[in-house]
């Protein structure tokens, strides 16, 4: 939405020598504007051009202001970030486009203001309605169990799935004797049941997890993990 305001010399004036002109727009005839997008990450790399966002964090996005038919026109950016019930925005940027990633949960709204200026004259800008963007509370749960025997079904240890909003996660698999035989850091990988290139014996081992959610939650995971390597499984996983 545009504003356009004059000063009051300037309209005292076009009112003394045309009262019956209407307002007059700038010379160039045409007024900036602009059609802000919010470019949201996905997990493969990829874009999307969304105005709401309803899901997990971390989430990455893109805010772009982009303008139209600036001209000669000076133009001053101010994005606001607020939380959901509060007045004041938590973040303000004033960059034409900007990025931010959200790592909390709760709810938020995303407006761009732009103050567009040329001598005299003023344009506002303000959008029809805000970005929407709701992170979800955490959850993190891994099974009790993993059937590595080369069938495509339980081969891995993961974490289970349905995971969101985790922000940061480490994960450790030890042997009885506390032998650390693998470590991941990414919650889309996972411990195969080797290690040095071979299948563990069937037994016990222990999984240690430290991992925090964006809704504050610490996560300290600690349990024994099942090697079942004689169990063949058909259409289902390991019960947790």
């Amino acid at each position: 939405m545009i504003l356009f305001r004059k000063t009051l010399y300037t309209l005292l004036a076009i009112c003394c020598t045309a009262l019956a002109m209407p307002l007059a727009a700038p010379a160039q005839g045409v007024l900036p504007s602009a059609s802000p997008k919010m470019w949201v990450l996905q997990e493969d790399g990829s874009e999307s051009d969304l105005t709401s966002y309803d899901g997990s964090a971390p989430m990455q996005a893109r805010f772009v202001a982009e303008v139209s038919d600036l001209g000669s026109f000076l133009a001053r950016y101010e994005w606001r970030f607020y939380r959901q019930g509060e007045e004041k925005p938590f973040l303000t940027r004033y960059e034409e486009d900007t990025e931010y990633t959200f790592r909390e949960s709760g709810a938020f709204t995303i407006e761009l203001f732009i103050t567009f200026t040329q001598g005299t004259d003023t344009l506002e800008f303000t959008m029809d309605s805000p970005f929407m963007v709701n992170i979800s509370e955490s959850k993190l749960e891994f099974p009790n169990a993993i059937t590595p025997n080369g069938d495509g079904i339980n081969d891995v240890l993961r974490a289970k799935e349905g995971y969101q909003s985790i922000v940061s996660f480490e994960a450790a698999v030890f042997d009885r004797w506390g032998k650390r035989l693998y470590e991941w850091t990414d919650l889309r990988g996972g411990w195969d049941g080797r290690n040095g290139g071979k299948v563990v014996p069937d037994g016990a081992y222990y999984l240690v997890v430290k991992a925090r959610g964006a809704d504050g939650r610490h996560y300290n995971i600690r349990k024994v993990i099942n090697v079942l390597t004689g169990y063949s499984e058909r259409g289902g996983t390991v019960s947790p």
